[in-house]
C-alpha cells in the first residue's frame, strides 16, 4: 500500500457492523455494510444480515432494532465472511471507531483462516476529534446533526455507512485546507495507524503464556491467572473470561473473579497478565 498516494487515488471501503453484543469472543456480528468509494464515488456496495450463534437480548435489539426474527434465516458468518474479506482486500477500510469493527472482523478472518488483509485503516472517530472541535463529543449521530447529513436509520449499518463517509468526506476538505491530502497525511492526524496486525487474536493464541486463556475464552471456561496488578496483584485466582480486546490504547480482558457474589465484569490489561497456570476441565 502506497501511503503517498492521494487520498482519491486510495480504494476506500467504509465498513459499519452491528453486533450481538460488546465484545468479540462472546459476541457476534449481526449484519455487516460497507461501501466502496474511489476517485470521489460509490463504485461498489456490500450488506448482509448474519444470524449470531446464539439469540440477542432485548438490550442489544433495542439499539439496533434487528430483532431475532430478522435474523433467523440469514447466513451464518462463516457463509459470508470470506465474500466480504475479498470486498475489503486492497483498500483502505474506514468506520467510526475503528477498532470495534476491526476487532470483531480480525476475529472472524482469522477464525474461518483467512488471514489479515494487509495494511492500514481509517477511524472516522479519531479524525473528527483532530479536525472538527465545535462538536460537544464525535459520536456518529452527534457529527451527522452538526454537519446536517441525512441520518438514514441511525445503527443499521448501511446507513451508518454513509454516514461515517459523509464525515470522512468533511474531514478530508478541512486536511486539505492546508495541503494535499494523502493518506500518510491523514494517518498522521489519526494518530494510531490501525494495522489490521495490531487486532490479531493469532498474536496471543501463538503465545504459550496467552494461549490457554484465549481457549478458555473462545470456550467460556474458568482459567486460574495471576495479574500484576488490583487488589489481589500477585495471587492467582480463579476468573471466568469473556473476552480478549486488542486496543490501540492498551489490549485487555474482560472478565469476572468467580469468588466474587455479583460477577461483574472487570478489565484486566493483558501486559499486567503474569501467568495463566490452569484451566479448568
Amino acid at each position: 500500500m502506497n501511503l503517498s498516494q492521494t487520498i482519491d487515488q486510495c480504494s476506500l471501503v467504509v465498513l459499519d457492523l452491528e453486533t450481538s453484543g460488546k465484545f468479540p469472543v462472546e459476541s457476534d456480528i449481526c449484519e455487516i455494510a460497507a461501501v466502496k468509494y474511489l476517485n470521489g464515488q460509490v463504485i461498489d456496495t456490500y450488506q448482509t444480515l448474519v444470524k449470531p450463534r446464539e439469540p440477542m437480548s432485548d438490550f442489544v435489539i433495542g439499539i439496533h432494532n434487528i430483532t431475532n426474527e430478522m435474523v433467523e434465516n440469514s447466513p451464518a458468518i462463516s457463509d459470508v465472511i470470506e465474500n466480504f474479506w475479498n470486498f475489503c482486500k486492497n483498500s483502505v477500510c474506514v468506520a467510526h471507531h475503528a477498532p470495534f469493527d476491526l476487532g470483531f472482523l480480525s476475529y472472524d478472518f482469522e477464525r474461518f483462516n483467512l488471514g489479515l488483509p494487509s495494511g492500514v485503516n481509517l477511524c472516522t472517530s479519531l479524525l473528527a476529534r483532530a479536525l472538527i472541535s465545535e462538536t460537544a463529543n464525535h459520536r456518529l449521530q452527534t457529527l451527522v446533526q452538526f454537519l446536517k447529513i441525512e441520518p438514514g436509520a441511525a445503527h443499521r449499518a448501511l446507513d451508518d455507512t454513509k454516514s461515517c463517509l459523509a464525515v470522512l468526506q468533511e474531514c478530508i476538505r478541512r486536511a486539505s485546507l492546508n495541503t494535499e491530502v494523502t493518506l500518510e497525511s491523514l494517518l498522521k492526524i489519526q494518530g494510531p495507524f490501525l494495522k489490521w496486525s495490531d487486532f490479531s487474536m493469532n498474536y496471543y493464541r501463538q503465545q504459550d503464556v496467552f494461549s490457554q486463556l484465549v481457549m478458555a475464552t473462545e470456550a467460556q471456561t474458568p482459567v486460574m491467572m495471576t495479574y500484576g496488578g488490583g487488589s489481589k496483584a500477585g495471587k492467582p485466582r480463579w476468573i471466568h473470561p469473556i473476552s480478549i480486546v486488542r486496543n490501540p490504547e492498551g489490549d485487555f480482558l474482560v472478565a469476572f473473579d468467580t469468588k466474587e457474589t455479583n460477577k461483574r465484569p472487570k478489565r484486566y490489561y493483558m501486559n499486567k497478565v503474569l501467568a495463566i497456570e490452569e484451566v479448568s476441565s
